[in-house]
């Protein structure tokens, strides 16, 4: 995570994303560096527009009106997402055994 974080930090300071700057960057934050890691992410990065991404990232909403039924209403909504999400898991994995055997 040091890497990503690394890398964005450079992007918003206008500096290069590149091998040199990452490991400086991650040597300053205390962190061992891992050459295969930065390599890695370089690569990854290769084609990326790190504006584009940051555009289009998901914000949290800034506050929620907190009423005494709104309280409630989050926690229950997460319980039922994922059971939900327990639920698509366990037909997917009935549908992948039925393919097995045709």
């Amino acid at each position: 995570m040091e890497y990503i974080y690394a890398a964005l930090l450079l992007h918003q300071l206008g500096r290069e994303v590149n091998e040199a700057n990452l490991t400086k960057v991650v040597r300053a934050a205390g962190a061992e560096v891992d050459e295969i890691k930065v390599k890695a992410l370089l690569s990854a990065l290769k084609n990326v527009n790190i504006d584009e991404i940051i555009r289009n990232a998901t914000t949290m909403p800034a506050a929620v009106a907190m009423t005494p039924t709104s309280i409630g209403a989050p926690a229950a909504e997460a319980k039922k997402a994922e059971e939900e999400r327990k639920e698509e898991k366990r037909e997917e994995a009935l549908e992948g055994l039925a393919a097995l055997f045709g």
